[in-house]
Order: C-alpha cells, then structure tokens, then sequence
C-alpha cells in the first residue's frame, strides 16, 4: 500500500505511554498518522514537548496542536490550583472518582479529534482509554465510547452521508504490563513518553497515581523504566 493509497487516522496523542503506543498500532495497522495533542493548560505541560518529539519519531504525516484553556473552567488537579494526589495506594486509587478527572476532558478532546477526522476525511480516531488501569475516569469506559460514536455519527456531515468515523481503543482492556509489552514489540519511542501528573521540571515525580501505575507496569512487565522519576 502506497503514500497515496493509505487510509488516515486521527490519534489523541498526548504524549503519553499509552497514546505512544496507541500511535504505534495505527501504523502497525496500515494507516498514515496524524497526531492530535490538546494544550488544555493542564499542570504537565511537559507531555506536549514529548508528543512533538514521539510525532517525529513516528514519522507522522502531521502533528497538530490545539489550544483549549480548561484551566478557565478548573476543577480538576491537573486545572486548578489543587494538589495531586500522591503515594496512594492501589485500593485507595480503585475507589472513587479522582480530583485529577478533568470534567469534559475527553468528550472535549474527541469532539476535536471527530471534526479534524471529517476535515481530514480519516476514518478512524485512535485514543488510548484504558478501563483496566484508567484510575476511575467515567469518560474512559466503553459506554461512553460507543455513545460518542453514536452522536457522531448523527451530528456530522460525514455521518449524514454515510461516513462513519469510528473510535479505536485497542489498549481498552489490556493491562499496563501488556501496554508496555506491546509497545515494545511495535518499537514505540517509549523513551520519549510522559505520564506524570505533577513533574518537578521534566522529571516525574514518582509518586502520582499516574506514575504508580506506570511503574508498576514497567515492573509487571519485566522491563526497566527508561524515564527518570524524582523518587524511583
């Protein structure tokens, strides 16, 4: 399959391990990539210098950044002036809907993400939610995936004509160990990722639910973190 023959996909590309190696698996599947990332005026504004560089790595056929100010509607952790929470145990993480939920965030970010895929004339988004490690986020479930879908598909002029864009997850039930396995078996610039909610300049902290479970992941995995966290 040919430059001028190969289908476009839209990935939410946050710069993070889970959308690296979501980005990773398009093209495994054969599609020409065009990173998304969202500049939401989140606290961790490290990852969209790391997106950038995993967009180059992947040899995308484009990167494109969005501004939206979430930070002008607050609420979350990773908005607001509050603090993330840290060093908390596996059970603790499991109950509960976290301060760092950002509300609307994905709706939003997939919203974008469905528009740029009808300009685009792609036909699929890949977003890497996860419900096995996706610390009780409600806009990560399979219920609110296939909902969206469904308002795509009844709100777009793509949809009107009959072009349905489909929302891909395919790390939705794989755990993080198998993430971090599968990335590694695509050659996903792994190195360049970020996922901490709170990093001391670039460095993670260590101790966010976030990079808890990606060192655990690593750890399930077998294999070593290749970032470096401020507590290890």
């Amino acid at each position: 399959m040919n430059e001028h023959t190969r289908q476009r996909a839209v990935i939410l590309a946050s710069g993070g391990l889970d959308s690296t190696v979501v980005a990773a698996v398009a093209q495994r599947d054969g599609y020409e990539i065009y990173l998304l990332t969202l500049a939401y005026r989140q606290r961790h504004a490290i990852e969209i210098e790391r997106a950038a560089q995993v967009a180059s790595a992947l040899g995308a056929r484009q990167h494109r950044v969005i501004e939206v100010d979430l930070r002008a509607i607050g609420g979350s952790a990773l908005t607001d002036d509050l603090p993330v929470p840290k060093n908390r145990s596996e059970q603790d993480r499991g109950q509960g809907i976290p301060i760092t939920y950002v509300p609307g965030r994905n709706l939003i970010f997939l919203s974008l993400a469905a528009a740029h895929a009808e300009v685009l004339g792609a036909s699929v988004i890949y977003f890497g939610a996860n419900v096995v490690d996706y610390s009780g986020y409600p806009d990560c479930r399979p219920e609110f995936l296939r909902a969206f879908e469904a308002v795509v598909q009844a709100g777009t002029k793509a949809g009107a004509e009959g072009r349905r864009i489909e929302v891909r997850t395919p790390l939705l039930s794989l755990t993080k160990a198998d993430i971090v396995r599968l990335g590694l078996t695509l050659n996903a610039p792994i190195h360049l990722t970020h996922s901490c909610y709170d990093p001391i300049g670039a460095v993670a902290c260590g101790l966010c639910d976030s990079c808890l479970i990606r060192k655990q992941g690593f750890a399930d995995a077998g294999v070593e973190d290749p970032i470096p966290y401020a507590v290890s």
